[in-house]
């Protein structure tokens, strides 16, 4: 396999398998620290603020090389940071650890799963955009590639966190074992030379300035970037996709654990369910719709998604169940796809924007997108729980959420007003040529 291959599917397997921990990190706050709805919600959404300084992360791996290496040693230190809190979590006696506490590991494990993020985004981004299209890394390739991984993982990842969970498995155990793969990847990165992988250095003025001059260079390439129309106008309608609408993650897992006592391999299988969806559309997108209009696609699935939260609302007055379809079943099935929906369209995003980036800031460029991304969802997860604490909706009292789903709903097809702000990326192609 081409070695750029080899280490960019390891890190986005590593990364996408953090689904493992994280689904007992769900019920570990609600059967171990006794945790409500929305508590669970505010406390997942805070831990994702690190997330939002990828850009950051982004600029110094461009600039600021690690022993003349720009992405590897990147990916080592975040999965050094995540080993250690996951460890600690894992290793903290009994249900003993405050919250305050488990909040400060959870921040330290997405800081580490951003740098390694930005830098194996980075890597995804650089090789696309100049190996020629025929080669086996050519754009779009790579990024669906990286994308089967990360969502075979999860997909593997939930599944296994389900079976564990229903197995009384604890909690800290799964911590614990995927700790231990964090730290089994961080001893192959430190065995691998970056030069080996023939990585592309469009910017090779960066090799004999200083850090601080590098870090200058990237950070006025990255703000001549931003201040292009059809970048700007593609971050803003991202932006906003997420932001306006209300996601109600931690009402759902306590309406579908609590109110209906689904089993925890139920919640789990969802989630696989999901996962699968996700690696399914990247084959889809690579075989085809990685040509076709990206506003038209993006459109699609925005609307897809907004008709996805309205057969909840069905599922949540009980009208499918009226047909004789059983409730774990609607959750087994539909509850996953509409989770994947939500996050179907940031392959096709991606895509995009690395048509669109300019040489030699790829990686600043993609981890702007994803600190875009990761503040959206962290507005649109308070939103959700504003939106819950007002229909006074809580681990007791359920009988507003149609109202709240529906809402939702409503919110998700706003953005579609402003569809014309995305880029059909035929000004890149023109540069190109």
């Amino acid at each position: 396999m081409d070695p750029v291959k080899w280490m960019v599917g390891i890190g986005f397997w590593v990364q996408g398998f953090r689904c493992f921990p994280w689904l007992g990190v769900n019920f570990f706050l609600k059967d171990a620290l006794g945790v409500p709805p929305s508590s669970l919600q505010l406390l997942q959404n805070s831990a994702n603020l690190p997330m939002v300084a990828k850009p950051l992360y982004g600029l110094l791996s461009d600039s600021v090389p690690i022993h003349g290496q720009r992405r590897l040693p990147y990916v080592a230190i975040g999965a050094v940071l995540q080993a250690i809190s996951w460890l600690a979590i894992g290793l903290w006696s009994g249900s003993a650890i405050s919250l305050p506490v488990l909040t400060f590991f959870l921040l330290l494990s997405n800081l580490g799963a951003s740098i390694a993020e930005v830098a194996n985004d980075a890597i995804v981004a650089e090789v696309g955009k100049h190996q020629k299209q025929g080669s086996s890394t050519s754009s779009g390739q790579l990024q669906s590639f990286a994308w089967m991984l990360g969502s075979s993982a999860g997909a593997l990842g939930n599944l296994l966190g389900g079976i564990a969970i229903s197995s009384n498995l604890s909690p800290k155990l799964m911590f614990l074992y995927y700790g231990a793969i964090l730290i089994f990847q961080f001893f192959i990165l430190i065995c691998v030379s970056e030069k080996s992988l023939n990585l592309p250095n469009p910017n090779n003025k960066l090799k004999s300035s200083s850090s601080g001059g590098g870090f200058s260079m990237q950070l006025s390439q990255l703000s001549v970037a931003l201040r292009r129309p059809d970048i700007t106008r593609l971050l803003i309608w991202f932006f906003a996709s997420y932001a306006v609408t209300p996601l109600l993650l931690g009402t759902m897992f306590f309406y579908q654990t609590e109110y209906l006592n689904l089993d925890s391999s139920i919640i789990g299988g969802s989630k696989v369910i999901g996962q699968a969806a996700l690696l399914i559309w990247s084959i889809v997108y690579e075989k085809y719709f990685k040509k076709a209009s990206p506003r038209k696609v993006l459109s699609t699935l925005q609307l897809a998604t907004a008709v996805i939260m309205l057969s909840d609302v069905l599922f949540v007055q009980g009208i499918y169940r009226g047909f004789g379809i059983p409730d774990w079943v609607y959750i087994l099935i539909f509850s996953g796809l509409a989770e994947a929906a939500v996050f179907i369209k940031v392959l096709p995003f991606s895509v995009l924007v690395a048509k669109l980036c300019p040489p030699g800031c790829e990686g600043s460029i993609m981890a702007f997108v994803m600190s875009t991304l990761a503040l959206a969802t962290i507005v649109s997860g308070y939103f959700g729980v504003a939106l819950a604490s007002f229909l006074e909706v809580s681990e007791n009292d359920f009988s507003n959420l149609p109202l709240c789903i529906l809402i939702e709903a409503g919110c998700t097809m706003l953005p579609l007003l402003g569809s014309s702000w995305i880029s059909e990326g035929k000004i890149a192609e023109k540069k190109k040529e």
